[in-house]
C-alpha cells in the first residue's frame, strides 16, 4: 500500500481498476486526503466524474461519495459553481459529511445553495428539488436557533409557514413579540438595506406580521399603528379604534389603549390617512346609554385630526421657552439690516429661535429694524409668523389679519403685495399638515390674485397646509397657476403640486408636470417641478426607478438635480445599496455642480436610519476638490445625524468651518447647528467652541456674507422652538417622519431661494413628556431621570463680552526717587513696624483670591450634585435622556406603553446607556396615556393657558397703521402671554411698518 501521508498516486492508480470494489475503496480514501492531495488529484477529476455518473458499475453511495469528492476538487480549484453542482448531485452524501477540515467547504456550499434558492423565490420560479432539500435541512438543524438567524433564513427564503413557526417556538421560550418586533423593524427600518424585498412581497409579510401581533397578549398596538400606515388601511384602524372604545366601558385599558393608538397616528399618519379613520367611526350622535360612548368617539375624532396633540405642544412650548432674545439682539446688531440677506438672515434665526413658542417679543422690540425691509425681505418676514405662531390653529387668522389680502381684491392703505403673499405663506405654515380648515380661504385667494407674489405665497401656503392630501381639486387649481406661466408662481405651484400629491406616484400627475418642465423655459418653474416629482415619489422605493432613470437620462441639468431628490425621497431611510451607489456614482461623475451636490446632500435621505455610518461615507467627498460636493458633504452629515451630538460628524465638520469657500463653511455652520441641536457642553463638549465659533463669524466684519448668513441662522436653529424641540428624520416609533422629511427638502432649496427657508419649522419635533389621564386631562405626577441634572440642562444663555478697561500707564519714577524710598522703608524696619510681612505681591494675593472664589463656585457644585432628579409632567426631555427615564412603580400614574427604562433594570439601563458610543432611536416620549392605580382619589389637573375654539376662518381687515414711534409703547404693552393666565387672550396685532427705509 503506498504512503498517503507523502502522494495520492497509489490511490489514484486504484482508480483505473476494473474491479468496481477497489475503486470505491479508492474513492473513499481519497475523499479522506483531498485537503492534503487536491492538487494532485484534480488532474484525474475527469475520471472521478465518469465514476459518478449513473452509467457507472459502483454502488449508489459510491457514485454519490464520487460526485461529493469531485465538488472538493472543484471547491478547492475555485470553481465554486461547479462544487455546487457536483455537491447536489452528491444527495445524502453531502449532508452526512463530517470529514475533519471540511467546515468551510460545507458553508460554502450550503450558502450557495441559500442564494441560489432565495434567487429562485426571488424572480418566482421553479426551485431545484435538491436545493429545496439541502435548504430544509438548514432550517431544521436551525430550529434550536432562539432568535433572529432562524427568522432571517424564513425571510431570506420567502417562507412564511418557516417564519410563523419560528415565532412560535420563540413565544415559548417568552420572546416571540420582540423577535416580531425585530422583523417590522428590519422591514420597515432601513438597518439592513436588503434589495430583495421587493413592494409586494413587504405587503404580504406585514400582513402576516399583523396576524402574528394581533395573537400576542396584550396586542402591540404601537407596531399594529405602523403596519396600518405601511399597508394603507385606515378601515382596519377604524374597526379596531371602535372596537376598544366599544369595550372602553368595562375596561378601562382599552380606552386608554385607543387614546394612545389615536396620537401615535396623529403624529405619523397623512391627514389622508386620519381623514378615512374618522369617516369611518360611527357618528357620534347618540343619547341614553350610548352617550358615554359617543362622547368618547367624538374625543377620539378630536385626537386623530391633530387638534389636541397640537394644542398641547402649543402649551409645552409656550411654557417652557428657553429663547435667548440677548444672543438674537448681538445677531440683528451685527449685521447691517440694509443688506436684505443680512435682514432675512435675522428673520429666519428669530423664527426658529421662536418656532411655536407664539413669543413675538423680539420683532415688537424691533419694529425700527423690522421696517427696513423691503420686496421679498418683506415676504419673508411676515412669513415668520407663520413659524414663530405654528400650531395655533384657532389664532392663526386673527394673528395674520393686519397682513392678510382683503376680499375684494383692492390692497388696503400702505400694504404690499410681498407682506399679503407672505402672510398668505404664514397661514400654510401655521397649518402645517392640518389644512382642513384654511383649504378654502387659500384656495380662493389663489384663484382670484392676479399678482404672481400673493400667488407665490398661497400656493406655498396651499401645499405646505394640504401636504398628502391628494385632493385633486387643489391640484387642478395649482396646475392652472402654473399653466400661466409665470415663474415667480408657477416655481411655488410646482412645488405645492408635488406637496398636495405627496407619495401618491400618480401617473397623471408625473405626465403633466414632465412635459410642462420639459415646455417651459424658466428655471424656477422647471426647478419647482423637478422637486415637486421627487415628491410624487416619496417612499416609493423600487416603483420610482423608472421615473429615476428618466430624470437622470435628462438634458437638463435641473431636472438631473431633481433626480437626486427623487432617489433620496423614494428611499428615504431604507439604507439601499442601490440608491447609494447611484448618489456616489453621479457625485463624482456629473457635469453639473448643482446635480453633484445633490446628489451628496440626499445620502443624508437615504442613509439617516444608519446615521453613524454616513461620517464614513462622505469622509472623501468632504476633501473633494469641487465646492459643490464639499457642502453637500455637509448638508448630508446634518440631515442624518440631526439631533444626536455624533462626535465622528462633529470631527470631520470642525475643519470645514474654515474652508476656504464661503457657502462651504456655510453648509458646516448649519449642519453643526443641526447636529447639536439640545446638546449641552455635559453631552458635547465640543458645543461651547462652536456656539462661539458661530458668534464670532457673525461679529466679524471681514467675514463673507453667505458665511454669516449661515452663522446667523445656525444659531436659530441650534436654539429652536426656545430650545424645547429636536431635529430628526424618525417620528418617535422609529418610522420615517413625513413631514420632517418634506421640510428639510424645501429647506435644502433656501440656495436659490431664500423663503423656503422657514420649512425647516416642519422638521422641528418638541421633546416633551406630556401625560394624561383617561378624561384627557394632564394630571401632575413626578417621574424619574437617573442622570445628573446637568448632563440635560438647557444650555446657559448668551453673555456678551466684557469690555476691557484700559490701564493708566506707570508714572515714570527717577533713580533718585527710588534710592530715597528705599531709605525710607529701611528707617521704618529699624523702627519695628507692627505691620506683617508676607513674601505675597498685592496682585498676587488679589489674583489667588480670585481663583479661590472660582475653584469655590466650581468644584463643589460638581461635587455635590446629586445622580438623578425628579421632574414634573409637561416637561422638556430630550431623545438621548429618554433611556434614563423610570416610572417608579410606586407612583399613582403607570403608563399605557413603556417609556425610558424599566424599573427593574433602570440602574443597569442608565450605565449601558452612559457607556454607548453612539445614540441610537429610543422610542417613548410625546404625548403619554397614563394609567390611573388610585382612581377613587381625588386628582391634581396642569391648567391650560389657552383654549382651543375652532371657527372657520373669515377674512380680516387690516386695522388703520399706526407710526412705528408710536407702536413701540402699544407693543410693550402686548408681551407674551402669562402662563399662569386662565385664558391667554391673542396679541395685540401691530403692523410691521414696512417701507419706512428701503433695503
Amino acid at each position: 500500500m503506498v504512503n498517503a501521508q507523502s502522494s495520492a498516486a497509489g490511490l489514484l492508480s486504484l482508480l483505473l481498476d476494473s474491479d468496481p470494489e477497489i475503486q470505491s475503496y479508492a474513492i473513499e480514501e481519497l475523499d479522506k486526503v483531498v485537503g492534503l492531495y487536491w492538487a494532485e488529484i484534480s488532474d484525474h477529476v475527469v475520471e472521478i466524474e465518469a465514476l459518478s455518473e449513473p452509467t457507472s458499475e459502483l454502488s449508489p453511495e459510491a457514485r454519490n461519495l464520487a460526485s461529493l469528492l469531485c465538488s472538493k476538487i472543484y471547491f478547492y480549484l475555485g470553481a465554486i459553481n461547479d462544487a455546487v453542482n457536483a455537491a447536489l448531485n452528491a444527495g445524502d452524501a453531502f449532508t452526512r459529511d463530517e470529514s475533519a477540515g471540511t467546515r468551510e467547504y460545507k458553508e460554502t456550499i450550503i450558502s450557495k445553495c441559500l442564494d441560489r434558492c432565495i434567487a429562485d423565490r426571488s424572480s418566482a420560479t421553479a426551485t431545484d428539488p435538491r436545493l429545496t432539500s439541502i435548504v430544509s435541512q438548514v432550517q431544521t438543524a436551525g430550529s434550536a436557533e432562539p432568535g433572529k438567524l432562524r427568522v432571517g433564513l424564513a425571510l431570506s427564503l420567502r417562507d412564511f409557514d418557516a417564519l410563523e413557526e419560528a415565532v412560535r417556538d420563540a413565544r415559548k421560550r417568552g420572546n416571540g413579540d420582540e423577535l416580531v418586533r425585530y422583523v417590522l423593524a428590519e422591514v420597515t427600518g432601513g438597518t439592513s438595506g436588503n434589495e430583495s424585498m421587493d413592494v409586494a412581497f413587504v405587503d404580504t409579510l406585514m400582513r402576516k406580521l399583523l396576524e402574528l401581533f394581533e395573537q400576542s397578549s396584550p396586542p402591540d398596538y404601537t407596531s399594529i399603528a405602523q403596519i396600518w400606515l405601511r399597508l394603507d388601511e385606515p378601515a382596519l384602524a377604524a374597526s379596531t379604534l371602535n372596537k376598544l372604545v366599544a369595550g372602553g366601558e368595562k375596561d378601562n385599558a382599552k380606552l386608554l389603549e385607543a387614546y394612545q393608538i389615536g396620537f401615535d397616528l396623529a403624529d405619523t399618519a397623512t391627514q389622508e390617512f386620519l381623514g378615512k379613520v374618522i369617516e369611518a367611526l360611527p357618528q357620534t350622535e347618540a343619547q341614553g346609554e350610548a352617550e358615554t360612548e359617543a362622547s368618547t368617539l367624538q374625543a377620539l375624532k378630536e385626537i386623530l385630526s391633530g387638534e389636541k396633540s397640537i394644542r398641547l405642544y402649543l402649551e409645552f412650548l409656550s411654557k417652557n421657552n428657553h429663547s435667548d432674545l440677548l444672543l438674537l439682539k448681538n445677531i440683528k446688531d451685527a449685521l447691517e439690516a440694509r443688506a436684505s440677506i443680512f435682514h432675512s438672515a435675522v428673520t429666519f434665526a428669530n423664527a426658529f429661535a421662536h418656532a411655536g413658542t407664539t413669543s413675538d417679543q423680539f420683532l415688537r422690540d424691533n419694529l425700527e429694524w423690522l421696517g427696513r425691509a423691503s420686496n421679498w425681505s418683506m415676504f419673508s418676514a411676515t412669513a415668520a409668523l407663520g413659524v414663530i405662531h405654528k400650531g395655533s390653529l384657532a389664532k392663526g387668522m386673527a394673528v395674520l389679519g393686519p397682513y392678510l389680502p382683503p376680499d375684494h381684491g383692492e390692497s388696503a392703505p400702505h400694504s404690499s403685495p410681498y407682506s399679503e403673499g407672505g402672510s398668505l405663506y404664514a397661514l400654510g405654515l401655521i397649518h402645517a399638515g392640518h389644512g382642513r380648515e384654511v383649504k378654502d380661504y387659500l384656495k380662493g385667494k389663489l384663484r382670484s390674485s392676479t399678482d404672481e407674489t400673493r400667488q407665490h405665497g398661497a400656493a406655498l401656503g396651499l401645499g405646505v397646509a394640504c401636504m398628502a392630501t391628494r385632493d385633486e381639486e387643489l391640484y387642478e387649481v395649482l396646475r392652472d397657476t402654473l399653466f400661466q406661466d409665470s415663474s415667480v408662481a408657477g416655481e411655488a405651484s410646482g412645488y405645492a403640486m408635488g406637496l398636495i400629491m405627496l407619495g401618491s406616484g400618480s401617473q397623471t400627475a408625473l405626465d403633466e408636470m414632465m412635459q410642462y418642465a420639459h415646455e417651459t423655459q424658466h428655471e424656477k418653474i422647471i426647478r419647482g417641478l423637478a422637486i415637486g416629482i421627487a415628491f410624487l415619489m416619496y417612499g416609493r422605493a423600487e416603483q420610482a426607478d423608472a421615473v429615476i432613470d428618466q430624470l437622470l437620462a435628462d438634458k437638463d441639468a435641473i431636472l438631473r438635480y431633481g433626480g437626486m431628490y427623487t432617489i433620496g425621497l423614494a428611499y428615504a431611510g431604507t439604507g439601499n445599496n442601490q440608491a447609494i451607489r447611484k448618489l456616489l456614482q453621479i457625485a463624482v461623475s456629473d457635469a453639473n455642480d448643482d446635480v453633484r451636490r445633490a446628489a451628496v446632500t440626499c445620502l443624508g435621505f437615504v442613509l439617516f436610519k444608519n446615521h453613524t455610518q454616513v461620517p464614513r461615507v462622505v469622509q472623501l467627498l468632504s476633501q473633494s476638490y469641487n465646492p459643490h460636493v464639499r457642502q453637500g458633504a455637509t448638508l448630508a452629515l446634518g440631515i442624518s445625524c440631526a439631533g444626536t451630538g455624533l462626535s465622528e460628524a462633529i470631527e470631520l465638520l470642525e475643519p470645514m468651518m474654515k474652508d476656504p469657500i464661503d457657502f462651504v463653511r456655510q453648509g458646516a455652520f448649519i449642519a453643526l447647528s443641526m447636529i447639536c441641536i439640545q446638546q449641552n457642553k455635559t453631552q458635547t463638549p465640543k458645543v461651547e467652541s462652536i456656539r462661539k465659533s458661530l458668534q464670532t463669524v457673525v461679529t466679524d466684519k471681514h467675514e463673507d456674507s453667505l458665511a454669516k448668513f449661515g452663522a446667523a441662522i445656525s444659531q436659530g436653529i441650534i436654539d429652536a422652538g426656545g430650545r424645547n424641540v429636536t431635529i430628526s428624520m424618525q417620528s418617535k416609533a422609529g418610522t420615517p417622519h413625513m413631514s420632517a422629511i418634506v421640510g428639510m427638502t424645501l429647506f435644502t432649496q433656501f440656495w436659490y431661494w431664500f423663503p423656503l427657508a422657514h420649512c425647516l419649522s416642519l422638521s422641528f419635533q418638541p421633546t416633551a413628556i406630556i401625560g394624561l389621564d383617561a378624561s384627557l386631562k394632564m394630571p401632575k405626577f413626578e417621574f424619574v431621570s437617573h442622570a445628573k441634572p446637568s448632563v440635560f440642562a438647557y444650555p446657559a444663555p448668551y453673555t456678551p463680552p466684557v469690555k476691557e478697561t484700559v490701564e493708566k500707564v506707570k508714572t515714570a519714577v527717577l533713580s533718585t526717587t527710588a534710592r530715597a524710598n528705599a531709605r525710607m522703608k529701611t528707617k521704618e524696619k529699624e523702627k519695628g513696624s507692627d505691620a506683617m510681612e508676607t513674601d505675597e505681591k498685592p496682585e498676587d494675593a488679589e489674583k489667588s483670591k480670585t481663583d479661590e472664589k472660582k475653584d469655590d463656585k466650581d468644584t463643589p457644585a460638581k461635587k455635590n450634585e446629586p445622580s438623578s432628579e425628579t421632574l414634573p409632567n409637561l416637561v422638556r426631555v430630550t431623545p438621548a435622556q429618554l433611556r434614563h427615564i423610570e416610572f417608579p412603580a410606586s407612583g399613582r400614574y403607570q403608563p399605557v406603553r413603556q417609556v425610558g427604562v424599566k424599573s427593574s433594570s433602570a440602574v443597569e439601563a442608565t450605565r449601558a446607556a452612559r457607556s454607548s458610543a453612539t445614540q441610537q432611536h429610543v422610542q417613548g416620549g410625546g404625548i403619554i396615556m397614563m394609567r390611573d392605580t388610585k382612581s377613587s382619589e381625588p386628582a391634581e389637573y396642569i391648567e391650560l393657558t389657552a383654549k382651543l375654539d375652532r371657527t372657520p376662518p373669515a377674512p380680516a381687515t387690516a386695522p388703520t397703521m399706526q407710526a412705528a414711534a408710536g407702536q413701540t409703547s402699544t407693543a410693550a404693552e402686548g408681551m407674551d402671554v402669562d402662563a399662569n393666565e386662565e385664558e391667554a387672550p391673542v396679541p395685540p396685532p401691530f403692523e410691521y411698518p414696512f417701507g419706512q427705509e428701503g433695503a
